[in-house]
């Protein structure tokens, strides 16, 4: 069966023109599946397995430091420590740091590793792993339009992205991308120099309108949004595609034969041995 569906792949591929593309890779939150989200020993993973971009979230604590955390308001089934529920932005990074985010394996994935005593980093100490390679980041900013409690203002927390990625030379490496446009459009006037990408899963909507309200030059929709007629006008219009999250082989070939530009998925060492398994990588 997996045989089969391969060469459907194969065949689909070879109806559009020119060879294959060779599709991005990027670690969600480093690679969730194998290791505790968001943290270092997660990004280090992506990058010994081969994963070209390391995907992650950002907060802001009350000290206005940036922090690599997808919710707001702590999770306690993945950290524990002085207080349930605790919002991020409420916190000063010395009193973040109080939490251990690396003890509880998350029940989605139970092959995951706990390594206790893991801390939420900073996105500098995540970015200051840029030596290592020329693989590049994706910056996803957490920002609220109904929970204006959580974040900086727009303005304001695509100054500090900015500044982080200015201070450690990274603009030409780095991606950033939201929900909120918002924070798009002012990263847009700050530094035009850093590419953009417009996360989406509000349903059905043509990927060039969304990209053009954002601002952006990739669209990133939630998979099942993913059509290769979608794609197609996407390219056309001079944009990149890249689905999330994709965790699958059944996930990963449809989006193959899409032609998608990169997939972000849990998993990448299984995403990249699926690809190579296909001869695409």
């Amino acid at each position: 069966m997996e045989m089969g569906w391969s060469l459907l792949v194969l065949a689909l591929l070879n109806l559009e023109s020119g060879p294959p593309p060779r599709i991005e890779v990027q670690g969600h939150r480093g690679a969730r599946a194998v290791l505790p989200e968001n943290t270092l020993p997660a990004f280090e993973h992506a990058l010994e397995v081969g994963a070209d971009v390391l995907e992650l979230d950002l907060a802001v604590t009350r000290d206005n430091v940036l922090v690599v955390s997808h919710d707001p308001v702590l999770n306690a089934q993945i950290c524990r420590g002085p207080k349930a529920g605790a919002v991020v932005r409420a916190l000063t990074l010395e009193e973040l740091h109080r939490y251990d985010c690396g003890s509880l394996r998350n029940p989605q994935f139970p092959q995951q590793q706990p390594i206790p005593g893991t801390r939420i980093p900073t996105l500098d100490e995540v970015l200051a792993l840029a030596s290592r390679g020329g693989f590049h980041f994706n910056l996803e900013t957490k920002s609220f339009p109904d929970r204006p409690e959580y974040t900086p203002p727009p303005e304001e927390f695509a100054r500090l992205v900015v500044e982080a990625v200015r201070g450690r030379g990274l603009a030409a490496r780095v991606i950033v991308q939201s929900f909120d446009f918002r924070t798009l459009h002012a990263v847009k006037r700050l530094a035009p120099e850093i590419r953009l990408s417009a996360l989406w899963s509000k349903g059905e909507r043509d990927f060039v309108s969304i990209a053009r309200e954002a601002g952006a030059g990739i669209v990133s929709p939630q998979l099942k949004l993913v059509s290769s007629a979608q794609v197609r006008q996407a390219h056309q219009a001079g944009l990149k595609v890249v689905a999330w999250t994709a965790n699958t082989p059944e996930e990963w070939d449809r989006l193959i034969a899409a032609r998608v530009d990169g997939i972000i998925t849990d998993d990448p060492a299984a995403l990249i041995r699926h690809l190579r398994a296909k001869g695409l990588r």
